[in-house]
């Protein structure tokens, strides 16, 4: 059986993504959870549905993709018990390159 790795949802990101995702990317949004839940994924450095990646210019911020073309995301950290905190799901009209340390900051309180 695979090892766990820990994952916190203090903000209601899952429930956030059940109501607001649409029907087509709920399914995603279960294989993504489960990918982040694979400790073998964080061993390897290897996400091949959900992407994980650090945001440029913002600390100890990660985004994931739902999906990546549709353009939904979810904001997730590490934290200090080596838990993944899930920060909150962005829709496609919330994310451009350009704002997206302004999205984080006018968000401060769900990011550590």
């Amino acid at each position: 059986m695979a090892e766990l790795k820990g994952m916190v949802d203090d903000h209601g990101t899952i429930y956030t993504c059940n109501k607001k995702l649409p029907e087509e990317f709920k399914l995603k949004l279960v294989e993504v959870l489960a990918e982040l839940q694979d400790n073998e994924c964080h061993v390897k450095c290897q996400f091949p549905k959900s992407q994980l990646h650090k945001i440029d210019g913002v600390k100890n911020v990660y985004r994931v993709y739902i999906d990546k073309t549709s353009g939904w995301r979810i904001h997730v950290q590490y934290g200090d018990d080596k838990r993944l905190h899930l920060c909150e799901m962005l829709e496609p009209a919330e994310h451009d390159r350009g704002t997206k340390k302004k999205v984080i900051k006018q968000k401060k309180n769900k990011y550590f």
